[in-house]
């Protein structure tokens, strides 16, 4: 069989020169398209569903909430298994699929039956889909530290212009804030003021929802024009809350003030996040999608971030604490001084002992093509370019070396026995 295609190959020069000029065409292509990371992702396909219901414990949570939506989760095809776990406020499901599953497809069933299962919750709770990204997605970290900022006003920024900011570059799963406290208005209510004045707990409930929005009204002529009338009615300010009206007693109006301590404060937190031993910090997290190319995902988020950074308020710094990038570039950089070295090796091995220039060529043509059609391989079955599978290929550069020198130092020591044995034979007639 060998000895055929070497054979053909000879004879059809034309056609071999045509296959390594594809070769590598679809090489060069597939190393410029090819997923970039550095580590190797070997999470499971997994959806997570995730609901909350804060103040319950994990029986209510357990009982209420994981248990019909696992049980309605069931029978989605190409399920492999499907776990949860309960906690305080908190129901998670990871539903793991086959690995041949389309991860998009996925999602989809998943959210089409969770459309189903939603009439055998809780009023008023909702499941949500985690980030399509996987567990290797936090690919950028990165912290906001300012002077005469306090963690509040660091956690704000960062949750209303950082995180949207990120969000919009391609290749972006989800941003993931983390650190600081998250404002909210605090209302502390007083139950013995609420038995004096009469007035339920739900009516207390319900005025703070109702008098937090903005209504709209009808169209108000008057010399051949038209107004559009609105009520505006958000809450912005802790006094705008204390003005709200709970009831009456004895015909005056009991204010929210009245039977409640309102204040602003931060969200209840169960752990901080502290940065070189230099005290709390306040950032997010770049969670990269699903099969993007981590390297082209990290650059992207660099250049929006020194588009936005002339947005930030006067003394507020943008400090990097993670960047995968490095570490993608290092495992290039592995996979590139070991084919080169290899490489001059190989030609200074075949010169040396063969005196003969095309023949370590030759052994360095088959390093090259067979580099490329290892790419060009990885393209097709979707493996990513990552410190495993360029480390593979910087080893099995070693074995192809092998062949190629000894095939090489046979064809020469074959061909050198020829010309020896026609002169000899030259001589003699």
């Amino acid at each position: 069989m060998v000895e055929k295609i070497i054979s053909w190959a000879i004879h059809n020069r034309f056609m071999v020169l045509i296959g390594i000029v594809m070769i590598t065409i679809g090489g060069i292509y597939s190393i410029r398209e090819t997923p970039v990371d550095a580590i190797p992702d070997l999470s499971e396909n997994q959806v997570i569903v995730f609901t909350e219901w804060m103040g319950r414990n994990p029986q209510i949570i357990e009982d209420q909430i994981t248990y019909p939506l696992v049980t309605n989760l069931q029978g989605i095809p190409k399920i492999k298994t499907i776990r949860a776990a309960s906690m305080f406020g908190m129901s998670f499901i990871f539903v793991i699929f086959e690995d041949d599953a389309e991860i998009y497809w996925s999602r989809t069933r998943v959210l089409e039956r969770l459309n189903y299962a939603q009439k055998f919750l809780p009023p008023g709770i909702t499941p949500t889909l985690g980030p399509d990204g996987t567990g290797i997605g936090h690919v950028f970290w990165y912290t906001l530290k300012g002077d005469g900022y306090n963690l509040g006003e660091l956690r704000a920024l960062q949750d209303w212009y950082v995180k949207f900011a990120l969000q919009n570059v391609a290749g972006v799963s989800e941003v993931a804030s983390y650190g600081g406290f998250q404002k909210q208005y605090q209302v502390a209510i007083d139950p013995h003021k609420l038995i004096y004045y009469g007035v339920p707990l739900m009516d207390v409930a319900k005025a703070v929802v109702n008098n937090n929005r903005d209504v709209g009204g009808s169209l108000f002529e008057m010399n051949d024009m038209g107004y559009m009338i609105r009520g505006l009615g958000y809450i912005k300010t802790p006094e705008d809350i204390e003005n709200i009206s709970v009831g009456t007693y004895r015909s005056i109006p009991i204010r929210l003030k009245d039977v409640a301590h309102i204040q602003m404060g931060g969200e209840l937190r169960l752990g901080i996040i502290e940065e070189n031993g230099e005290g709390e910090a306040v950032g997010g997290i770049v969670v990269m999608r699903y099969g993007e190319n981590a390297k082209d995902v990290i650059e992207r988020v660099k250049v929006r971030i020194e588009e936005f950074k002339k947005g930030l308020p006067e003394g507020v710094e943008f400090h990097i604490a993670y960047d995968r990038s490095g570490l993608i570039d290092d495992s290039i950089n592995t996979l590139s001084e070991a084919l080169w070295q290899e490489i001059l090796i190989v030609s200074v091995v075949v010169v040396l002992f063969l005196f003969h220039v095309r023949s370590g060529l030759v052994a360095i043509a088959s390093i090259l093509l067979s580099v490329l059609i290892g790419f060009i391989l990885m393209k097709v079955f979707g493996v990513t370019s990552n410190i495993m599978s360029l480390g593979g290929i910087a080893l099995a550069i070693g074995d192809v070396v092998d062949p190629g020198i000894v095939m090489a130092e046979n064809a020469y020591r074959s061909l050198t026995n020829r010309v020896l044995q026609k002169n000899t034979s030259d001589e003699n007639n």
